[in-house]
């Protein structure tokens, strides 16, 4: 297992986002070098965990728990096949372009060393959204995106540290839960009956997923 790329974006005014002032970091590509990597703190008012990347719209985006995004370069060929184009590394908006990495089915709470010292841990899945369209350009992008269920992984930053293409990724923690990100995915968009499910994964989870669980189960933030 391995990281093919590390992947930054800078802002870009477009037409297809409703972020503050049209700007989007979506257009990710991959940079030469190593990439400091740390929390970038709360949501609402941290951005991107790697250092020289935008993150636009702090409503929906950044923060703690959604420091990084990683995305399976063998789930990008398999898009490549189905959309006929070629997909570089970072097409998805992904910080990381992973190799040999399971990324949609690793469990919450799963903690990936990447180098000699950044640790990072899995909180959820990414939903897709307009600017993800837009970016695209493809046709109902946003239903197929959903239903393939391959939406790659958030994490946030456990130890800080710097990183490279071409680093080893090692998981040094596996939770003995069943709760993956593909689970967390469905169980916040198409299959709702899933919720009660998530609550296995506890805090690791992402808070808003969490939140979710704990409503749909009728249980108070407080059991969480």
């Amino acid at each position: 297992m391995r990281l093919l790329s590390v992947n930054t974006g800078r802002p870009e005014a477009v037409g297809h986002t409703d972020a503050p002032a049209g700007l989007t970091g979506i257009d990710k590509r991959p940079v030469e070098g190593s990439v400091l990597v740390s929390d970038p703190g709360p949501k609402g008012t941290g951005g991107s965990g790697l250092a020289g990347d935008a993150v636009c719209d702090l409503r929906h985006h950044g923060g703690s728990d959604q420091a990084v995004y990683a995305f399976a370069r063998e789930d990008l060929d398999g898009w490549e096949r189905e959309l006929g184009r070629p997909l570089a590394n970072g097409a998805f908006g992904e910080n990381l372009t992973t190799a040999g990495l399971d990324v949609s089915g690793a469990r919450i709470g799963e903690r990936w060393r990447i180098g000699p010292a950044l640790v990072l841990e899995v909180t959820s899945g990414r939903i897709p959204c307009r600017t993800f369209a837009g970016h695209l350009d493809e046709p109902r992008w946003v239903r197929r995106f959903t239903q393939a269920a391959a939406p790659g992984a958030y994490l946030r930053v456990i130890e800080p540290g710097e990183i490279r293409a071409g680093d080893p990724v090692e998981i040094v923690h596996r939770p003995d839960h069943d709760v993956t990100v593909r689970m967390e995915f469905l169980a916040s968009t198409t299959r709702r009956e899933l919720l009660p499910e998530l609550l296995a994964a506890g805090d690791a989870l992402h808070p808003e997923a969490l939140r979710a669980a704990l409503k749909y189960t009728g249980k108070p933030a407080a059991d969480s």
